[in-house]
């Protein structure tokens, strides 16, 4: 189990559909009607050509280049293929993101065992071939769209900059924007992540140069600290000692109350901001990649006078916030019994109760902001009332706004969402 397995499990289900789907639905479908005319255009050199309704910049374009020539060779002996432009055929453009697809599964596995050093082979296997079954991500694998090629690259950039390889992750990162603009937020994600990854190896690295000039073992409270810092030493770097204690057989480290834990959040974050203020030159010049590519995504948004390149009309920047509601609720139905059984649900209750006053003040946060996104930020875009073609159109027509009271209705099952993903990722 491994790389080899996650590459050929997914390659099983994604060979056989993809001939289906193309035997099917030969034709480019929905939007595919203005991306695959457009890679054509490219297949064609003819790299001035633009589709004025194309809002995403050209980088699947260029992939689907690179990927047609790499078998176009042996096009040539299977079947008669005059030019590289009869390559560029539907279903070989497609096969970009089946290939994509396979590519990402191994990206997603490299990066569980990453972040789950402790997992075996075969564990880390399920756990990739199950990401990789992801509906929103499975279905776009057989059509020509940006999702497949985004996620990928969004994904490999995160995977480099955990290897601490900041400027192959910076380059990536280029890449996803390339394929789709609005990544960059993501990369942005990516190099806070890695800023903070790098922070954090840093107080590591300072404390335990403190330790080898002296250190002190609490009996009472069973903490490793400094003895220069015992007073007022950090609970985060008293936290990820904790385990060294732990392997050492001294005195088991006491747990923190939930309130107590709050407050070690808060003091966390600014012994991190404090640290990072403190080593800021050496982290400007480590992530200044990341920083090029956002002053060029500005200058670019500055030329061209919106972020989407076509159909500026039709894409405007607007304040959908709603969208993160339902965000949340789409991503924990699709893993309803993760989230959705009365262990989980008696877990959350628990959590908010211990807290108490934060609890309660949490949950109203939740439920106001909630309310406020559904009531002012929620935005029906014509193209979601026009096209009866996809899912959100029977979606909002048949549930959000079936009523007028359905769309607050709604507001707990969001607040849930996020509160068992919160509580889901806290986990790791």
């Amino acid at each position: 189990m491994g790389r080899l397995a996650v590459a050929v499990i997914v390659s099983c289900w994604v060979i056989p559909i993809s001939i289906s789907v193309n035997r099917i639905v030969p034709d480019p479908y929905m939007d595919e009607i203005f991306h695959v005319p457009q890679a054509q255009q490219y297949c064609k050199g003819n790299f001035t050509s633009w589709d004025p309704m194309i809002t995403t910049p050209p980088g699947l374009y260029f992939l689907s280049l690179a990927h047609v020539a790499s078998f176009f060779p042996g096009m040539l002996c299977i079947q008669a293929v005059s030019s590289f432009f009869d390559a560029c055929s539907t279903v070989a453009l497609r096969s970009t993101n089946g290939v994509l697809a396979v590519i990402c599964s191994i990206v997603v596995y490299e990066i569980i065992s990453q972040l789950r050093p402790e997992l075996n082979k075969r564990r880390a296997t399920l756990y990739t071939v199950v990401l990789a079954l992801y509906p929103l991500h499975w279905f776009f694998t057989y059509l020509y769209y940006t999702d497949v090629a985004s996620l990928t690259a969004v994904l490999t950039s995160y995977l480099m900059c955990m290897k601490k390889n900041y400027p192959l992750s910076a380059v990536l990162g280029a890449l996803a924007v390339l394929v789709r603009q609005t990544n960059i937020v993501w990369i942005l994600f990516v190099g806070c992540s890695g800023i903070i990854n790098y922070t954090l190896g840093f107080q590591k690295d300072k404390h335990s140069e403190q330790l080898d000039d002296s250190s002190v073992l609490d009996q009472k409270d069973g903490w490793l600290v400094s003895g220069k810092t015992a007073a007022t030493g950090s609970n985060l770097r008293r936290r990820r000692l904790s385990s060294t204690v732990d392997s050492s057989d001294h005195s088991t480290p006491k747990n923190f109350s939930s309130s107590s834990n709050s407050s070690d959040l808060i003091d966390d974050i600014k012994e991190i901001l404090v640290t990072s203020w403190y080593i800021k030159w050496r982290l400007l010049l480590l992530f200044s990649p990341y920083v090029m590519l956002l002053v060029a995504f500005v200058g670019f948004v500055y030329w061209n006078g919106s972020i989407v390149l076509g159909a500026k009309e039709g894409h405007a920047v607007s304040p959908h916030f709603a969208q993160l509601m339902y965000f949340g609720l789409l991503s924990a139905l699709l893993m309803v019994p993760v989230h959705f059984t009365l262990s989980q649900t008696a877990v959350l209750y628990q959590s908010l109760r211990k807290l108490r006053v934060l609890g309660i003040v949490l949950c109203l946060t939740g439920f106001t902001t909630a309310f406020l996104s559904v009531n002012f930020f929620s935005i029906a875009h014509p193209y979601l009332l026009a096209d009866n073609r996809h899912y959100t159109f029977y979606i909002w027509r048949k549930i959000i706004n079936f009523h007028w009271s359905t769309k607050y209705l709604m507001v707990p099952l969001y607040v849930y969402s996020w509160f068992s993903i919160f509580s889901i990722l806290a986990k790791f």
